[in-house]
C-alpha cells in the first residue's frame, strides 16, 4: 500500500521564515543613492556622514540644540573649518564644527580629535614598509577614495619624511633603553654590510633560550674601537661586566680584543667553527676539501676537549708541508674553537652555538627589510633602518634551541667566575 506524505508520521511542517524589518537612516540610504557599484565609496561616503552625526553631537552636547536659548550653555557654535582625518593610511579633507567656550577659547570636539589622530596614520606607514612596499608604491597600495574627496599624506617624499620622523624618534628610545636586571650569558656578535657602511650588531640570550638585540654600532669588525664603543655601550645600560658569559663571533681579532679587554677572563669566546673551516678550505685544493671537513668534524664532534685538541694538531702537523697556510690556519685560534667543549655544552645547544648562524639569520632579515633601499646616503640612514628592522625582527624571536640546556651553561660559567674571583683574592 503506498504511503502519502501527509499522512507519514516522519515528515514535519516547514517553519515560514519571519520576515524582518529594518528601519535604515535617510542619510544612508542617500549614500547608497549617490554610489555606482562602488562598496569601498560607500564606505566612505556613510563613515564621512556617521562622523558628522558624530561631531554635530558633540557640538549639541557642548552648545545646547541649535535655536533654543540656554543660559546655562558651555560654548556656543561658531561656524564651520576645513580639517583632515586619518583613514585607511591617508589624510582625507572634511569640513569640521567649531565650537568657542564662552571665553572665546577653540573647543576640540572628542570624536574629531579621534579621527584626526595621526598615530593610525604612522603604524601603517610602518608596515607597509615592513610588508616590502616602497614608499614611491605606497598610494598604489590603498584603496581607491571617490573622485571628490581629497586625499593627502600620500606621495613619495611625504611617506618618506614620514618614515624617517618615526624610524629616528625608535632609534633614539631604542639606543637608550636600559636592558635592566635580565641576565644574558650569552651574546653574539657580527656584522653585517649595507652599501659602504658596516653595522655591529650584539644578540643576547637570556637563561630561558630568549633572544634580544642588545646594541648596534656603525663601523667595521676589524677595528677594535668600534667594537670597545659597542661593549662599553652594553655595560653602560646594564651589561653587568662582572659576570662570566659566552661570547660567539665570527673570528675577528678586533673582536676577540675587545671583548678580553672589557670583559676580561670572565669572556669564554667562541669561535665560529663554520668561518673557521671556511678559512682552512680557502688555504686547500679542492680535492683535499671533503677529507679536511671530515676531520674537522671528527674533532669537533669530540665529547672530550683533549680529544678534539689533538685531531685538530695532527690535523694541522698533516698539512705543515704542502699546505703550511692551511696548518697556520688550524693552530690560529685552536682553542676558541673548542670553548663549548670545555664548557661541557652537548646536543642541540651546542650545534645552535657553535657557530654564528643565530645572528647571520637575522641579518638576513635586514636585509630583506631593507631591499627596496637603493642607495644609502649616509651611516644615520643605515642605523635607522637597521633599528627599524630589528623592532619589527623581534616580533618574531623565538626561543633558541636547546634552550633547556642553558642551565648547565650558565653554571659552567659560574664555575670560571668562581676561578677569576679566586684568582683576583691571591693576587689581592
Amino acid at each position: 500500500m503506498t504511503k502519502h506524505a501527509r499522512k507519514s508520521p516522519r515528515l514535519q511542517a516547514v517553519e515560514q521564515s519571519k520576515a524582518a524589518t529594518i528601519e535604515v537612516p535617510l542619510s544612508v540610504l542617500g549614500a547608497f543613492a549617490r554610489i555606482e557599484r562602488s562598496y569601498f565609496d560607500l564606505c566612505i561616503r556613510a563613515g564621512q556622514q556617521v562622523l558628522d552625526a558624530m561631531m554635530e553631537q558633540d557640538r549639541t552636547e557642548l552648545c545646547g540644540p541649535r535655536g533654543k536659548h540656554n543660559p546655562d550653555r558651555r560654548a556656543g557654535r561658531a561656524g564651520t573649518a576645513p580639517s583632515e582625518v586619518t583613514l585607511g593610511g591617508r589624510r582625507i579633507q572634511m569640513t569640521r564644527p567649531r565650537v568657542r567656550s564662552q571665553a572665546g577659547q577653540e573647543l576640540t570636539l572628542p570624536s574629531f580629535a579621534f579621527a584626526s589622530d595621526q598615530d593610525p596614520l604612522d603604524a601603517q606607514t610602518v608596515n607597509a614598509v615592513a610588508g616590502g612596499i616602497s614608499t614611491r608604491k605606497y598610494a598604489r597600495s590603498l584603496d581607491p577614495l571617490p573622485d571628490e574627496v581629497s586625499e593627502r599624506s600620500t606621495s613619495k617624499s611625504a611617506v618618506s619624511r614620514r618614515y624617517v620622523a618615526l624610524t629616528t624618534t625608535q632609534l633614539t628610545t631604542w639606543l637608550t633603553m636600559p636592558l635592566g636586571d635580565r641576565h644574558f650569558p650569552i651574546v653574539l656578535i657580527d656584522g653585517i654590510i649595507l652599501g659602504d657602511h658596516t653595522v655591529l650588531i650584539a644578540l643576547g640570550i637570556d637563561g630561558e633560550g630568549k633572544k634580544q638585540i642588545l646594541g648596534l654600532r656603525e663601523g667595521h669588525t676589524e677595528h677594535s674601537r668600534v667594537v670597545k664603543a659597542l661593549l662599553r655601550d652594553l655595560v653602560d645600560r646594564g651589561l653587568d661586566p662582572d659576570r662570566a658569559r659566552l661570547f660567539v663571533i665570527d673570528g675577528a681579532k678586533a673582536l676577540t680584543s675587545a671583548i678580553r679587554t672589557v670583559f676580561g677572563a670572565l669572556a669564554a669566546i667562541q669561535r665560529c667553527q663554520l668561518h673557521k673551516q671556511r678559512n682552512i678550505l680557502g688555504h686547500l685544493p679542492e680535492r683535499l676539501h671533503a677529507n679536511v671537513t671530515a676531520r674537522l668534524r671528527d674533532a669537533w664532534t669530540a665529547g672530550d676537549v683533549a680529544v678534539a685538541h689533538r685531531h685538530l694538531k695532527r690535523l694541522a702537523t698533516s698539512l705543515e708541508t704542502d699546505h703550511p697556510g692551511a696548518a697556520a690556519s688550524v693552530r690560529e685560534g685552536l682553542d676558541d674553537t673548542l670553548t663549548l667543549q670545555r664548557l661541557g655544552v652537548t646536543g642541540v645547544l651546542y650545534r645552535k652555538l657553535r657557530t654564528t648562524n643565530a645572528i647571520e639569520n637575522f641579518n638576513s632579515t635586514i636585509a630583506t627589510y631593507s631591499r627596496n633601499v637603493k642607495r644609502w646616503r649616509n651611516g644615520m640612514m643605515v642605523i635607522r633602518w637597521v633599528s627599524a628592522a630589528i623592532v619589527e625582527a623581534e616580533k618574531t624571536f623565538r626561543r633558541v634551541h636547546g634552550w633547556r640546556d642553558i642551565p648547565k651553561l650558565v653554571a659552567a660559567l659560574d664555575v670560571l667566575e668562581a676561578k677569576e674571583e679566586a684568582s683576583t683574592e691571591r693576587v689581592a
